[in-house]
C-alpha cells in the first residue's frame, strides 16, 4: 500500500515553526521494520529468559533517568509540554520500567492449576504472544509508550511502534534509547507509518495484536480492523472523568485538586477530571473560587493551532447552545485560555463531549444520587474522582461510578502498579500492575498425566 500525505515534523505550538522534518515511511521501510521485528521474536525471545529481559528492561530506566532533561527538551518542542512536567514524565516513565524489570518474573510465574479428580499435574504458562503494534499518542510521548513497551518486552514480545505524526523526535530518540540497552535489532522498531501503512500492518500475519491510545474514532477504526483480522486489541481511548465533590472539611484544598486534576498537561490528559459535580451546600464558594483559581492559572500552549481552534470551536458552540462561560481571554495560536463553562444541559452538545485542553465544566447537584447519576450520564468510563468526608459514602460512591478508575480523595495518584484503562467508549484492557502485563500473553494451559 502506499504512502500518502501523513507528515511527521517537528512544530513548536508556541511558535508555529517547524523545527524539522523526518521522511515518512515507504512501503520498503515497513517491510523492513516487521520483518526484523519478526525474526527477533524468532531468534532472541526464544533465547532469553524473563529475568535476561529485565537487565535490559532496568537500563532502559536508566539511560531514561540519565537523558531526562535532554528527553524532557525533545517533548517540549514537540508538544508545547512545560519543562518540569516533562522531566516528571520521564521519571514516571522510568518507574514503569523499573517496575517491570523488578517484578515480571514473579509476574510471569508458572500458575498450578488443582485438579479435581484424575492424576498428574497441570499448570497455566505465560508465554509471550508475538509481534505487537503499539500505535501512540502525542500527549504523553514516552509515559504512553512505556505502558505498553515495558510489560511487553519483559514478557517476550517484540514491538513495532507507531507514534503521532507531531511526535518524530521523541520516537527515535525512544528507539535509540532501547537499542543502548542492549535490545536487539527487531525488539522494538520505530516507524513512521501513514494511516493506510498502519491498515496494512493490522492486516499483516506477522503481527498479533495492536494497542492504541488516542481518540474514539480512531480507536473504533483499529478495532474493526483487528477484528477482521482476528487481533487482540487494547484500546485506551478519550475520557470526561467526573470529579464528585460531596464533602469537604478543608474547601481550599479540595479546589486546589480540582483545578490540578484538570489542568495537568495543560488540561490534555484522557484522565483529567473534566465534569466538575458538586453537590448544592457546597456549590457556590466552590464555584467562585474555582472559577478564580482557573483564570489564574497559567497554562503552556496547547499541543498545536489545530487543537486550539478546535477546543475554540467546542466552547463557543456550548456558549450559543446555552452555556455560560467564564474565561481568562482569547485564543492566541495554540495558546488557549483557561476556562469555567456552567449551566450546560443535557441538551448541550458539551454535556457528552470530551474537552482536550484548560476548559472545565462546573454542575450543580442536590443529593448523592442526582450526583452520580450525572457522573454516569456519558459515553465515556475513564477515571473519576470522589471527594468526601464520609468513608461509607465514599465507598459507596466508587461502587456506583461507572469507570475503569475511581480515585478517592486524591489526584494524580497514577502509579506503576495500578492498572490503568476504561469502560464504554473509552476503550477496553488494561496497562501498568499486573493487569497490563497479562493483556498480551498466552496462557498456556499444560496438563500433564504421569
Amino acid at each position: 500500500m502506499s504512502a500518502t500525505a501523513t507528515t511527521y515534523a517537528v512544530t513548536d505550538p508556541a511558535t508555529g515553526q517547524v523545527l524539522r522534518t523526518y521522511p515518512t515511511a515507504t512501503d520498503a521501510d515497513l517491510e523492513r521494520a516487521l520483518a526484523s521485528a519478526a525474526a527477533a521474536y524468532r531468534t532472541w525471545t526464544p533465547a532469553t529468559t524473563v529475568a535476561e529481559r529485565c537487565i535490559l528492561l532496568r537500563d532502559v530506566s536508566r539511560l531514561h533517568r540519565e537523558r531526562r532533561e535532554e528527553l524532557a527538551a525533545i517533548i517540549a518542542r514537540e508538544m508545547g509540554k512545560r519543562l518540569d512536567e516533562g522531566l516528571g514524565e520521564v521519571d514516571f516513565s522510568a518507574a514503569i520500567y523499573e517496575f517491570y524489570a523488578d517484578r515480571a518474573e514473579a509476574l510471569l510465574v508458572d500458575e498450578p492449576v488443582q485438579l479435581l479428580d484424575g492424576e498428574g499435574s497441570a499448570l497455566v504458562r505465560r508465554s509471550p504472544y508475538g509481534v505487537l503494534l503499539g500505535i501512540m499518542p502525542w500527549n504523553y510521548p514516552y509515559y504512553q509508550v512505556a505502558r505498553f513497551a515495558g510489560p511487553n518486552l519483559a514478557a517476550g514480545n517484540t514491538i513495532v511502534l507507531k507514534h503521532a505524526p507531531q511526535c518524530p523526535e521523541s520516537a527515535a530518540a525512544l528507539e535509540q534509547l532501547f537499542l543502548d540497552a542492549g535490545f536487539p535489532e527487531g525488539a522494538y522498531v520505530n516507524v513512521y507509518a501513514t494511516n493506510e501503512q498502519v491498515a496494512s500492518t493490522i492486516a499483516d500475519p506477522r503481527i498479533a495484536g495492536v494497542s492504541l491510545t488516542g481518540s474514539e474514532r480512531a480507536g473504533s477504526a483499529v478495532a474493526e480492523l483487528a477484528g477482521r483480522h482476528l487481533k487482540k486489541v487494547v484500546l485506551e481511548l478519550g475520557g470526561s472523568d467526573p470529579f464528585l465533590l460531596l464533602g469537604t472539611d478543608d474547601l481550599e484544598a479540595a479546589v486546589e485538586a480540582a483545578v490540578t486534576a484538570r489542568l495537568d498537561n495543560g488540561g490534555q490528559a484522557c484522565n483529567a477530571a473534566k465534569r466538575f459535580i458538586v453537590v448544592d451546600e457546597l456549590y457556590h464558594a466552590f464555584l467562585e473560587r474555582f472559577t478564580a483559581a482557573m483564570l489564574a492559572a497559567e497554562v503552556p500552549p496547547l499541543s498545536s493551532v489545530a487543537a486550539a481552534e478546535r477546543l475554540e470551536e467546542q466552547v463557543a458552540r456550548a456558549v450559543a447552545q446555552g452555556a455560560r462561560l467564564a474565561t481568562a481571554g482569547k485564543r492566541d495560536g495554540a495558546a488557549y485560555p483557561t476556562g469555567v463553562l456552567t449551566g450546560v444541559t443535557p441538551e448541550n452538545d458539551a454535556y457528552h463531549e470530551e474537552l482536550f485542553g484548560p476548559v472545565a465544566v462546573v454542575f450543580r447537584v442536590a443529593s448523592e444520587e442526582e450526583a452520580v447519576t450525572l457522573a454516569n450520564d456519558t459515553p465515556y468510563g475513564l477515571g473519576s474522582y470522589v471527594f468526601t468526608t464520609d468513608p461509607d459514602q465514599a465507598a459507596r460512591v466508587a461502587d456506583r461510578i461507572e469507570a475503569g478508575m475511581v480515585f478517592v480523595n486524591g489526584v494524580l495518584l497514577d502509579g506503576p502498579e495500578l492498572p490503568f484503562g476504561g469502560i464504554k467508549s473509552s476503550g477496553f484492557g488494561r496497562e501498568l500492575g499486573r493487569y497490563g502485563i497479562e493483556e498480551f500473553v498466552n496462557r498456556k494451559l499444560i496438563r500433564t498425566v504421569r
